[in-house]
């Protein structure tokens, strides 16, 4: 009996230091840790942002995955990548930040006290419209274009991780 507790304490232990492992991660090692936003993370690093999203935040990101870039025009990512284009992909990156911790229940409540629309303002100075269409969160750009989220609350040390299907634009 007392070799069954000690090995089930034993488990407790194991299991807690996981989790606080767990919740250690920020939002950069968390996006690092997904394939489906390895193009994510390529542009965070040329972009020379991540040191900045490893910083105390809290950010909440709005994370395109690796479908959502192929979505743009040939050439964009390539172009955006460049060194002589990093104060262009530093303004589509920080675009899809917000200050703050926005779980899922903050953007809906933010929407249903602004009567059906959020207006976001972005790290990069710009605005993101947070609605509701067909029970899923839409973000519209400022260009007139469109991303849902399709995951939501994956949540780090300094901030939170919500996934969109498409990336979203800054005029």
């Amino acid at each position: 009996m007392k070799k069954l507790l000690q090995s089930a304490l034993m488990a407790v232990a194991v299991l807690l230091s996981n989790v606080a492992t767990a919740q250690e991660k920020d939002i950069v090692d968390i996006a690092v840790g997904s394939e489906a936003h390895s193009t994510l993370v390529a542009a965070v690093k040329a972009a020379g942002l991540v040191e900045t999203l490893k910083s105390a935040g809290p950010f909440t990101v709005f994370a395109p995955v690796n479908d959502a870039f192929a979505k743009l025009p040939a050439g964009t990512v390539d172009f955006l990548l460049k060194p002589e284009n990093k104060a262009a992909l530093v303004k589509v990156l920080t675009y899809h930040v917000v200050a703050g911790n926005l779980d899922a229940n903050a953007v809906i409540a933010a929407i249903k006290s602004g009567k059906g629309k959020a207006v976001l303002t972005t790290v990069s100075g710009n605005t993101l419209t947070a609605t509701i269409d067909n029970g899923k969160v839409k973000l519209t750009d400022e260009k007139g274009g469109v991303a849902f989220v399709t995951a939501t609350d994956l949540k780090g040390s300094n901030g939170i991780i919500h996934v969109i299907d498409t990336v979203v634009l800054p005029k």
